[in-house]
């Protein structure tokens, strides 16, 4: 039998680690302006108990975030903690090969689980379901190394577990091709998408400006090769014949790198490069480390087996090539020069080849896996020694088990490609998924299915004055604004905030609710907000004091042509002003206020209410360190007690909510704990009942608004 796979296991492992460490680090260095107590989305409007116990709590929203308030940290505290703990996880299993173990990993994943679940709208991207889902795996492909600090051995039943990782790369690959077509997209249909592509991105690189640039027929053919790489390709990954499983590897890398090259995508790119590592063997790795093993000649069978492989290797590509050349017409134009391509086949024709393929590629999957977790079973009976055989058995059976149970459930997000045979699949795999889906084993992934920006792409930009008469237009570090400026090189970090602005300029400002949070923070000058758009506060013209009015304007932004000249020649973008996109605000403006209680991003004040003789302390409030303290025994007569405006009552948004012990509710208070009054339980629900995404779309346990869905499915 083939030589285990363990280097590309250990690539595997090493390239998750690299990943959750640029996901940990990039999240921690956003947190306070994200999600802090003066940040756009505060962490505990997402985390109200409403009186209900802990395993109450993490039923409803798995995360660890609940502890932060038993710990005396507030929930941003607690997630800071998080970050900081992952990223130190990862960086160990980074440097060190002894601690890319199974309960680090765990670790890890618990750790972004509970970020991801209660990030609201800024961690509902694709990637973030794609490193839960691969780290999930991790976990299972990983060895228990802590308790013996040696590399431990290859186990019988380690094959079983890693070939998920590539039934999941499959899925991924897949999808994201299919979708490009199912969305009836018509450039996708057209063979256009990528002449918008490049400068409608949400964060081009300066590479993307020399993309842009290029030929309409050469543009025409690279969707052509994507489509190939993301379609035809990926059933390749399941071949018996190594060579094909390298041509498919190298393809792969191939798409990934000239993404990386021309976008900033984060870590994506990256970890779908580390995903692929699992159609490697053992034999190649060696020879990228200069360690290969030279072969000696073989006997007649097995020269007739390489031979025969050979022959099926050139049959496969030649089925590839004529697979192109008849679905996407290719031929040359000799006058031209040029390479010519079209879409040769229909919607309905494409619906219903989807339709007859998707159950068939279910079941090569299932025979792929059965002959792993077989190959899997005779290396375990042939281990040595009764016990150890006994115990290998015992782990073959587990995680078989586990590798067959992940498959099912993963089918239902896979097959979400065509409803038809989503509705085939057994009812108990539905309900399988349903039990995990809030845990994110599994999720669905379809990117770019439709192309926006077809006519310019739309770019939100703010304006802030103090007078109402001259305004200053507010530069974010990375997102286009100004036309001069050069498209910056950012991944692998995520700069949040930039993503959802490309997002919110697809739609209405009040599709993205987020947006009036935003605009307030800014105009109170709170400077862990202000760090999201310019860390450099000489870039930032209100840094001396805050701006009074702000408004946003909506532009098209198109880059500039290889051509131009004058004024043009030093400019990357050219724009034109389109309408106004939110109205002009000030604090304490009745449109601002209304957005922010409409969206239940601040919290209106209860009305007066006359004293009542006893009042029962509040809640403990999740956001301070420690419980309040217990009322006083002896109470003081109505007239002696502080007035509603005490400065002793507990305020989410005052002073005193800083402190380090709050005390006790004297009254009706205008400053009460979000939505009752101070002296009833808060009735948030599970989550604390902030809305989620309208639309889940075919996402799986990906959560997604349907804005976000329109380009990248995210």
């Amino acid at each position: 039998m083939a030589e285990p796979p363990r280097r590309p296991r250990e690539l595997f492992l090493a390239g998750l680690a690299a990943a959750y460490l640029a996901a940990f680090v990039s999240l921690y260095l956003q947190l306070p302006g994200l999600y802090g107590r003066d940040g756009i989305l505060p962490l505990r409007r997402a985390l109200r108990p409403g009186g209900r116990g802990l395993r109450a709590l993490l039923g409803a929203e798995p995360t660890l975030l609940w502890l932060s308030p038993r710990a005396g940290l507030a929930a941003e505290r607690g997630a800071e903690l998080l970050c900081l703990l992952g990223a130190a996880a990862a960086l160990c299993a980074l440097l060190s090969a002894a601690l890319r173990d199974c309960l680090l990993l765990a670790a890890m994943h618990a750790a972004y689980l509970s970020l991801c679940r209660v990030g609201q709208v800024f961690l509902y991207f694709q990637w973030d379901s794609l490193l839960l889902e691969a780290g999930f795996l991790g976990v299972l492909v990983a060895p228990l190394r802590l308790f013996r600090w040696r590399s431990a051995a290859w186990r019988a039943h380690d094959g079983v577990t890693f070939w998920l990782v590539r039934w999941l790369l499959f899925r991924l690959m897949f999808a994201s091709g299919v979708v490009k077509l199912t969305s009836r997209c018509p450039t996708w249909w057209g063979l256009t998408a990528l002449t918008y592509h490049y400068e409608t991105q949400c964060i081009p690189t300066p590479a993307a400006w020399f993309a842009h640039q290029l030929p309409v027929w050469f543009q025409k053919l690279s969707v052509v090769a994507t489509y190939v790489i993301e379609i035809a390709v990926p059933l390749l990954f399941f071949a018996p014949i190594r060579r094909l499983r390298l041509f498919a590897f190298y393809c792969q890398v191939l798409l990934q790198v000239l993404i990386i090259l021309t976008g900033n995508y984060n870590f994506f790119n990256a970890l779908t490069i580390v995903l692929a590592f699992s159609l490697l063997d053992e034999e190649h790795v060696a020879y990228w480390l200069g360690r290969s093993k030279k072969k000696h000649a073989g006997s007649w069978p097995p020269s007739l087996l390489a031979f025969l492989s050979t022959l099926l290797e050139l049959a496969a590509y030649a089925l590839l090539l004529y697979w192109s050349v008849q679905h996407f017409g290719l031929e040359i134009d000799w006058e031209k020069k040029v390479l010519e391509s079209k879409v040769a086949f229909t919607y309905h024709e494409f619906t219903q080849w989807l339709r007859t393929v998707t159950l068939p590629l279910v079941g090569v999957g299932f025979l792929s896996l059965s002959w792993e977790i077989l190959s899997a079973l005779y290396r375990c009976i042939s281990v040595r020694g009764c016990f150890w055989k006994l115990w290998a058995l015992l782990q073959w059976a587990v995680f078989a088990t586990a590798a067959v149970g992940v498959f099912a459930v993963s089918l239902v997000p896979f097959t979400y490609i065509d409803y038809e045979s989503n509705g085939k699949l057994w009812p108990g795999i539905h309900h399988m998924f349903n039990a995990v889906e809030r845990f994110q084993v599994v999720n669905s992934y379809g990117l770019f299915r439709r192309m926006t920006g077809v006519g310019g792409r739309p770019e939100v930009v703010l304006e802030g004055s103090y007078d109402k008469q001259t305004w200053t237009e507010i530069e974010f570090m990375y997102k286009p604004g100004n036309v001069s400026a050069a498209p910056p090189l950012v991944a692998p970090h995520q700069p949040r905030l930039d993503w959802q602005m490309w997002f919110a300029a697809l739609g209405h400002h009040s599709s993205s609710p987020w947006f009036a949070s935003f605009v307030y923070r800014l105009l109170q000058g709170k400077k862990d907000v202000i760090r999201l758009v310019q860390l450099d506060e000489a870039k930032y013209p209100f840094s001396a004091q805050p701006p009074t009015y702000i408004r946003a304007q909506l532009y098209k932004y198109w880059f500039t042509g290889s051509t131009e000249t004058g004024e043009g020649a030093t400019r990357w973008w050219r724009r034109q002003h389109v309408q106004e996109f939110f109205p002009t605000v000030s604090l304490g403006d009745p449109t601002l206020e209304s957005l922010l209680a409409q969206h239940g991003l601040k919290v209106r004040p209860p009305p007066q209410t006359p004293l009542s003789p006893v009042c029962a302390p509040p809640a403990w409030p999740w956001g301070s360190a420690h419980p309040p303290r217990a009322p006083p025994r002896t109470r003081r007569p109505p007239s002696a007690r502080r007035p509603p405006s005490c400065p002793g009552c507990w305020s989410p948004s005052g002073a005193s909510a800083s402190r380090s012990r709050a005390r006790p509710c004297c009254g009706p208070c205008t400053s009460a704990p979000p939505a009752p009054p101070c002296c009833a339980p808060s009735p948030a629900g599970p989550g604390g009942g902030h809305p989620r995404p309208a639309t889940k779309g075919p996402s799986g346990g990906t959560r997604w608004t349907e804005g976000a869905a329109r380009r990248t499915g995210r």
